[in-house]
C-alpha cells in the first residue's frame, strides 16, 4: 500500500485536477490525503470529493512591499513545519503537488523529510511554489506542452471522468450525445449550437457582445446556450426568434459543463486553463476571448491549441458583435469545425491524471 499525500488549493484550478489525480491513484490502490489551507475552496471542494483534508496555515506573498512581506519567512516557518507533521502522520511515502498557496510548504516539508515530490502544472505561465519546487523534484508533469518549467514532460490536464469519457466517445456515441445532451437543456436536437461561457462568474465582454449579436445569430438559425454567471443572471429570460424557431437560453452556472461540451458544435470562452485543456480534449472547437488583466497568463494557455489548429484568439479589446459574427459563421462549415475538432484531441491527452498516478507510484517505490 502506497500512502500519497497531495497538496494543492486556492481555486478550481488547482483542486480539480488534484481531486482527478487522488481518484486515479485510488483506482491503482494508493491510499490518499491533502492538504490545503482555510484560505481556498478546498476546506469545501475537496471533502465534498471524498477526500481526507489536512489543513495548514496559508502563506501568501505580498504584491507590494508593505509589514506583511516581513511576516512571510516566519509564516512559512510555520506551515513548513505544519505540513511535516502531516507527512509524518500520513506516513507519505511521496507528495503530489499542484500549486497555490498550500504548496510552497507542504514541498519545503517534503524535501526537508528526503519525501520524493511530484509536481503537476496547470498553466502555461508556471505558479511560484512550482517554478521553486521543479528544481527538486523527481518529476514535474504539464498540462502544456510550452510551459517553461525545468526537466517538465507534457502529460496534458488531469481532467474528470465525464470528460475523459466525452473524448473517448465514437463519432456514434458523440452524436448521441450531442442529441441527448441538446435535448436535455430543451434546445433543438438538429439546430446548429453555440455555447458561450465566461466561466463561473462570467465576463462582461463575452456577454455584452453575444447580446448585441443574439438577434443576427438566432436569425441565422443558431441555438444559443448562454451561461452568464449567476450575477449575471437577474431577470434574464429565454429568448425565441420568431421565424427560424432557434433559442437563446441563458443559464446563471453549469455543474455539468460535459453535457454543455457534448451539445455544442462551437464555443466561445475565457482561455482559462481548464477550459482550454477540457475544450481540445473532447474536440470542441472554440473561440478563446483572454482575460485582458494579469501577467498573460490566459493568452499563454490559449497558444498551443490555436497553433494546432484547435481554436481561435480574438482580444478582449477587440470582441464586438460584428466579431463575434464574424468568428461564428464558421458553426454553419462543417470541415472546418472537423478540422478543429480532431486539431484538439490530437493536441491533448485524455488521461493525464493515470499519468499522473503512475508516476506517483514509481516515485514512492523508488524512495
Amino acid at each position: 500500500m502506497v500512502n500519497v499525500v497531495l497538496a494543492g488549493g486556492g481555486t478550481a484550478g488547482h483542486t480539480s485536477p488534484l481531486i482527478a489525480t487522488a481518484n486515479a491513484l485510488q483506482d491503482r490502490g494508493a491510499t490518499v490525503s491533502c492538504i490545503g489551507t482555510p484560505k481556498g475552496l478546498e476546506g469545501r471542494i475537496i471533502p465534498e470529493a471524498g477526500l481526507e483534508l489536512d489543513m495548514i496555515p496559508p502563506v501568501p506573498l505580498p504584491r507590494t512591499v508593505n509589514v506583511d512581506l516581513f511576516k512571510v519567512p516566519s509564516r512559512l516557518a510555520g506551515a513548513v513545519k505544519k505540513a511535516g507533521a502531516v507527512l509524518k502522520r500520513r506516513d507519505a511515502a511521496v507528495l503530489v503537488g499542484f500549486g497555490g498557496y498550500v504548496s510552497l510548504p507542504a514541498y519545503l516539508a517534503a524535501k526537508k523529510a528526503k519525501i520524493p515530490v511530484v509536481i503537476h502544472e496547470q498553466n502555461a505561465v508556471p505558479g511560484l511554489a512550482n517554478k521553486i519546487a521543479s528544481r527538486f523534484a523527481v518529476f514535474v508533469g504539464t498540462a502544456f506542452p510550452d510551459t517553461p518549467l525545468p526537466n517538465a514532460t507534457f502529460v496534458g490536464m488531469p481532467l474528470r471522468k465525464q470528460i475523459t469519457d466525452l473524448a473517448d466517445a465514437s463519432e456514434g456515441d458523440r452524436a448521441e450525445r450531442r442529441g441527448r445532451a441538446r435535448a436535455g437543456f430543451g434546445l433543438d436536437v438538429d439546430r446548429p449550437t453555440l455555447l458561450v461561457s465566461g466561466g463561473s462568474q462570467g465576463a462582461v465582454a463575452i456577454n455584452d457582445a453575444v447580446i448585441a449579436a443574439r438577434d443576427y445569430l438566432l436569425a441565422d438559425g443558431v441555438q444559443i446556450l448562454h451561461v452568464l454567471g449567476p450575477k449575471n443572471i437577474k431577470d434574464k429570460t429565454k429568448v425565441v426568434d420568431e421565424t427560424t424557431g432557434a433559442v437563446w437560453l441563458p443559464v446563471g452556472y453549469l455543474d455539468d459543463m460535459a453535457s454543455a461540451y457534448a451539445a455544442a458544435d462551437l464555443m466561445v470562452a475565457r482561455s482559462g486553463a481548464g477550459t482550454v485543456v477540457e475544450t481540445a480534449t473532447v474536440g470542441l472547437p472554440t473561440i478563446y476571448v483572454p482575460l485582458p488583466h494579469g501577467n498573460g497568463e490566459q493568452a499563454r494557455n490559449a497558444s498551443s491549441s490555436v497553433a494546432a489548429g484547435a481554436g481561435v484568439v480574438v482580444a478582449n479589446a477587440d470582441l464586438d458583435s460584428q466579431r463575434l459574427l464574424v468568428e461564428t459563421a464558421r458553426i454553419h462549415d462543417p470541415e472546418t469545425l472537423a478540422r478543429m475538432s480532431a486539431a484538439g484531441r490530437e493536441l491533448m491527452p485524455a488521461h493525464a491524471a493515470e499519468e499522473m498516478a503512475v508516476r506517483v507510484i514509481s516515485a514512492a517505490h523508488s524512495k
